[in-house]
C-alpha cells in the first residue's frame, strides 16, 4: 500500500460516511481490491503475474532476515539499528561518542564487529540485534490473538508460523469471532506506540448486525453511548453503499474490549459478524483471509511517522 492509495482511501471514506450517517458509505470490497473497482477488471492471467510478483518480494525479504539471523557476526553499528534504537549513520555517531559497551568496554572503533553472544549496552541498557519485521495478516474466524493459549486453541501465530525467523507479537487484539486486519511485529517500541490509548489508532470495521440499524439508534451512536469505562465515543459511521440497513461502516480509534460489539448490545443488537477493514492506514488489500504478508519499507516508514 502506498501514500497515494491509503489517502485514496481514508478520501473515499471521508466522503461516503458522514459522521451522522447515511447511505454511501464504501464497501468491504473497495478496501481489499482498491482502485481497481475502478477502472478495467484484469484478466485472470494479469492475477497471476501480480500474485508470482507479490510471492518473489515476499520471499526475497524473508531471505534477507534469515541470512541475518544466521550471521555470526554483525557490524556494531548494525546490531544498534537492528534493535531499533535509531538509523545506522546515527548509531556511528552514537559509538564515535563512546556511549556504547560491548561485554563492558566501550567501542569507539568504526565496523566493529559483535557476535551474537556479546553483551551490547546502550545508555545503561541492554539491546537485542534483532532485525525489526512487521507481518500484516488478514485474520479469519476462530483465531485468537495471542501468542499461546492455555486452552490449546488456534492463535493468531499458527497462521505466521513461517513468516519470521523471530518471535512476533500481536499489536492489539480481535476477538476470536472478529475477523480482518492485525499487525504482527518484534519491535517492541512500535507495539506500544500503536497501542497506547494517546496515539488514537484509527480503525475501520464492517459490521452486520441481526436487524436493520434505525436511524434513531445511529444518531444515538454518534451522540456517543456510555459504557463502564465512559463514554464510547464513533468518529464515523454510516451504511454500506449498496447494502442492506443490517450492515454498517464504523470508524474508531479507541481500544476498549469488545467496545463495537458492546456499542450495538446496549441499543438492542447483536453484531453477527465484525470484520476490520483497516488499521492504522493498513488495509487487507490483496490479502486473502488467512494469509499475510510483510509490510514493505514505505509502509513501516508511514507508520513511524504517525
Amino acid at each position: 500500500m502506498t501514500n497515494s492509495s491509503e489517502g485514496r482511501e481514508r478520501k473515499t471514506f471521508g466522503k461516503s460516511a458522514p459522521k451522522k450517517g447515511g447511505k454511501s458509505f464504501d464497501t468491504r470490497d473497495k478496501y481489499e481490491r482498491g482502485s481497481l473497482k475502478y477502472g478495467r477488471r484484469p484478466s485472470a492471467g494479469d492475477d497471476k503475474n501480480d500474485d508470482k510478483a507479490r510471492s518473489f518480494v515476499q520471499k526475497r525479504r524473508l531471505n534477507k532476515i534469515e541470512k541475518d539471523v544466521h550471521k555470526d557476526t554483525i557490524r556494531l553499528n548494525k546490531y544498534i539499528a537492528n534493535s531499533g534504537i535509531c538509523s545506522r549513520r546515527e548509531a556511528d555517531e552514537l559509538i564515535t561518542q563512546g556511549l556504547v559497551e560491548v561485554n563492558g568496554q566501550v567501542v569507539t572503533e568504526m565496523g566493529y564487529q559483535v557476535q551474537k553472544t556479546d553483551k551490547v549496552v546502550f545508555d545503561g541498557q541492554g539491546i537485542t540485534p534483532e532485525k525489526p519485521v512487521y507481518v500484516l495478516l488478514n485474520k479469519p474466524k476462530g483465531y485468537i490473538s495471542t501468542t499461546k493459549d492455555d486452552k490449546a486453541r488456534k492463535t493468531v501465530m499458527d497462521l505466521v508460523a513461517n513468516a519470521s525467523p523471530y518471535r512476533l507479537f500481536p499489536v492489539g487484539r480481535l476477538d476470536r469471532s472478529t475477523t480482518g486486519v492485525i499487525l504482527l511485529t518484534n519491535d517492541g517500541h512500535m507495539t506500544k506506540k500503536l497501542t497506547h490509548p494517546s496515539f488514537d489508532a484509527k480503525k475501520i470495521y464492517h459490521v452486520t448486525l441481526d436487524k436493520k440499524l434505525t436511524h434513531e439508534d445511529m444518531k444515538l451512536i454518534v451522540e456517543g453511548i456510555r459504557l463502564d469505562e465512559g463514554v464510547a465515543v464513533v468518529d464515523q459511521i454510516s451504511f454500506i453503499e449498496g447494502k442492506p440497513k443490517n450492515e454498517i461502516g464504523i470508524e474508531i480509534h479507541i481500544g476498549w474490549n469488545r467496545v463495537i460489539r458492546r456499542i450495538f448490545q446496549r441499543l438492542g443488537y447483536e453484531v453477527e459478524a465484525l470484520d476490520r477493514v483497516m488499521f492504522a492506514g493498513l488495509t487487507k488489500k490483496n490479502i486473502k483471509r488467512g494469509h499475510w504478508r510483510i509490510l514493505t519499507d514505505l509502509e513501516v516508514n508511514n507508520l513511524k511517522m504517525l
